[in-house]
């Protein structure tokens, strides 16, 4: 009976073992830099995709606009803790590069318009998703690394709408 009686205090101690909470390892500057970085690009597709909503002619192209908007500021929303407890501030709009790309695709419209948006959403997913990939390789915090897939999955799927988007316009 005794040998029965550690076995099983054994085994409890094992599960209780996998139960408890793995610590999260220190945040790195690579983390806040990826995470300020995916902060941007995300108030970016949002303010582009703003203006694709009101300007777009291809239901198509405004219906992905609509989409962009409502899951990048839902991304935004779920990076938000992480911003907040390491101490980050959030972008509240585009940055001077895609505040060009604005300024350029108010002076398009009809298919110009929709084609340049594209363009535009195609490039920026591309360069995200590596950025998402990089990341999920690289960081040590397990709840982050958790967001970031979640996040790259989002993106790759973006990318690929874009992509098949802009090559029907």
């Amino acid at each position: 009976m005794k040998k029965s009686t550690q076995w099983i205090c054994c085994a409890m101690l094992g599960i209780a073992a996998t139960l408890l909470p793995v610590k999260a390892k220190a945040v790195t500057d690579d983390d806040k830099k990826f995470l300020a970085t995916a902060a941007q690009s995300d108030q970016n597709e949002i303010a582009l995709s703003q203006l694709a909503e009101q300007k777009a002619t291809n239901p198509a192209v405004k219906a992905f606009a609509e989409k962009m908007v409502k899951e990048h500021t839902q991304m935004t929303a779920s990076m938000k803790p992480f911003a907040d407890s390491w101490g980050l501030t959030a972008p509240t709009g585009p940055d001077s590069d895609h505040q060009k790309e604005l300024d350029k695709l108010n002076g398009l419209s009809g298919n110009d318009f929709d084609k340049e948006y594209m363009d535009q959403m195609v490039t920026d997913h591309s360069k995200a998703l590596s950025a998402f990939t990089s990341e999920a390789k690289d960081t040590k915090d397990v709840k982050f690394r958790a967001a970031v897939l979640k996040g790259k999955t989002a993106v790759a799927a973006h990318k690929n709408m874009a992509y098949d988007l802009k090559k029907k316009l």
